[in-house]
């Protein structure tokens, strides 16, 4: 099991999230809010079943899948997607297939997670801290 799992993650710092909703076609209310909140993510894995929680006091979603095995999501924003999540070393690749395809590559270090995503030409990135219980 990766050493990055059951952790909490609180976002720490983002560069570039707005624009990268506005490409995704997200409204403004609810970009100003989505941009307005620090959520915190946990990671969990029970016998090859990951779960990625992510709660703020805006919304909280969650995703469960199998790496490397298709699924239906619908993102926070409302947008219904088909995701792949892939594990490569200390990162966690999901790629949304819908209207638009989005990759968000999550980096796990002993200290923080680095979230960088990409839709269309805009790179956003978004650091969380890990946080104590």
């Amino acid at each position: 099991m990766p050493v990055f799992t059951g952790k909490r993650y609180k976002l720490f710092s983002s560069e570039n999230f707005d624009e990268f909703m506005k490409a995704l076609g997200v409204g403004t209310v609810t970009r100003k809010m989505g941009s307005s909140v620090s959520p915190v993510v946990e990671l969990t894995e029970n016998d090859g079943l990951y779960t990625l929680k992510t709660t703020s006091t805006f919304k909280n979603s969650e995703i469960k899948f199998k790496l490397g095995e298709e699924f239906d999501e619908e993102t926070p924003d409302g947008r219904k997607v088909k995701s792949v999540c892939t594990l490569d070393g200390n990162k966690l690749i999901q790629v949304q297939k819908g209207e638009k395809q989005t990759t968000i590559e999550r980096e796990f270090t002993p200290t923080e997670m680095k979230a960088i995503m990409k839709v269309d030409d805009i790179v956003c990135t978004r650091v969380y801290k890990i946080q104590d219980y």
